[in-house]
């Protein structure tokens, strides 16, 4: 099973803070400067502020953050069981009546079940009178070596691969594709033929990467150009708990390039939320920004302090402070709850003195050679 076979390649060291890697936290320089990136002072995130993906044929306008459907349908690393459902799409339904209608997945995710949920929803919300411009959804060519599909079509993987999604989804077509990562046996040049004739077809509309490095981007950028498709976005790793894009000019090299940041783990498998502490650790098999909670203290008080003073959530303002550097978050939800405390990070802005006091407690993270490179 692919969501089994993810969960044993991140705990082996395809994450930065698991298997051979530190667990000690490496915090920002106290010399960087915290304010290159922000948005203006009167750029506040709202409903309304969509960031625009450049495509081929057409642009796609993105909600303000995105739904992270990892956890659905997911055993291995969630724990995920089949009366969920319920609460999972209701989750889903809550973001999208607060302008965030933005999915993002996988197929190795629960090996396949995040996307039949979806499919689901997707059915019951036409049948509700939705349009299919209601929402928008993303997935992943996944291109493991233990996919069958990889080595079975060597250079039609990629579409193969999206052709199976849009069945478990019950769409025509994404709104966006992205390679899940740096790991396939095809080479770069192969996967970005194979997914610029996917945006030819009509079958995605914008194109990503993930999991990647400066010179990865380059690479992929400079092939998917052969094409005349533009590199939309890149998602990667980015949350309070690791700024790595920020502080080693990954960012920077999207932003010169016009690409946008997506940053996935945006509360860090809810060490941000309040949810855990030092006596109350994550599962296990949450491995992302997997550090001590006791050594994550000075963050999560910083957090605690602003979200009472503010009447908030402590994810609302781990999120906004994602938003405010113009960087979509990529944050997961469960349930309704989960859904209405992510969205309360829109609406409002943080102080500079608040901002500044969670600058000082932030941290860097690693990378990883075989997975995490950026």
């Amino acid at each position: 099973m692919s969501q089994y076979m993810i969960q044993a390649g991140l705990a082996s060291g395809m994450s930065q803070t698991d298997g051979w890697h530190s667990q000690t936290p490496n915090p920002v320089p106290a010399d960087f400067d915290n304010t290159k990136f922000l948005t203006p002072e009167d750029y506040v995130p709202s409903r309304d502020t969509r960031p625009k993906y450049k495509g081929k044929h057409e642009d796609v306008y993105g909600s303000p953050m995105i739904i992270g459907g990892w956890p659905w349908g997911d055993s291995a690393t969630f724990g995920w069981k089949p009366e969920e459902e319920p609460d999972n799409r209701e989750g889903w339904m809550t973001c999208v009546k607060n302008g965030v209608n933005m999915i993002d997945t996988a197929p190795i995710y629960g090996s396949g079940r995040s996307e039949e949920l979806c499919g689901q929803w997707f059915v019951q919300m036409k049948q509700d009178g939705y349009k299919r411009e209601d929402w928008l959804f993303q997935t992943k060519y996944s291109g493991l070596p233990t996919l069958p599909n990889t080595y079975a079509k060597w250079s039609h993987a990629p579409q193969s691969m999206l052709e199976e999604s849009l069945k478990r989804t019950n769409l025509e077509y994404v709104d966006s594709y992205l390679v899940h990562g740096p790991i396939h046996p095809q080479s770069i040049a192969t996967v970005c033929k194979a997914i610029a004739e996917c945006v030819d077809k009509r079958l995605t509309k914008i194109v990503g990467v993930a999991n990647c490095n400066k010179e990865d981007i380059i690479a992929y950028k400079d092939e998917f150009a052969k094409y005349g498709v533009p590199l939309a976005f890149v998602q990667n790793e980015y949350s309070i708990l690791r700024r790595y894009d920020e502080v080693e000019g990954i960012y920077e090299l999207c932003k010169e390039n016009d690409i946008i940041l997506q940053g996935y783990s945006a509360v860090a498998n809810g060490r941000l939320t309040g949810k855990w502490d030092a006596e109350h650790e994550p599962p296990s098999t949450y491995r992302f920004s997997k550090y001590p909670m006791k050594d994550l203290e000075p963050v999560t008080d910083a957090l605690r302090k602003i979200a009472k003073k503010r009447e908030t959530t402590m994810a609302a303002v781990a999120l906004n402070y994602i938003l405010i550097r113009g960087i979509v978050p990529v944050v997961a939800l469960r349930d309704p709850a989960q859904a209405e405390s992510n969205c309360k990070a829109l609406g409002w802005r943080l102080s500079d003195g608040e901002r500044g006091e969670i600058d000082k407690v932030s941290l860097v993270g690693r990378t990883s050679a075989i997975w995490q490179r950026g």
